[in-house]
């Protein structure tokens, strides 16, 4: 192969894993061992996927991204 295929798929893996993140920890929200404080929890969930990322990487956006935009769809707990 000319080119590394594994770059199309950075996406759908990354977005596999913050699924998995969200159901892991929603699933421990529920059960009570996970405070059950959406803010508390997306806040978590956004560091992880991206925040701490771009912090590392010293990259800057534009505009910084409000902490909760109601015209996305809330994480699927």
């Amino acid at each position: 192969m000319v080119t590394d295929s594994r770059s199309f798929m950075s996406f759908p893996r990354h977005e596999y894993f913050r699924r998995v993140l969200c159901n892991l920890l929603g699933n421990d929200m529920e059960r009570g061992e996970l405070p059950n404080k959406e803010a508390l929890i997306g806040d978590m969930v956004r560091r992880i996927c991206f925040q701490n990322a771009r912090e590392y990487l010293g990259l800057e956006l534009g505009q910084e991204a409000p902490a909760h935009n109601s015209a996305v769809a809330p994480f699927n707990w």
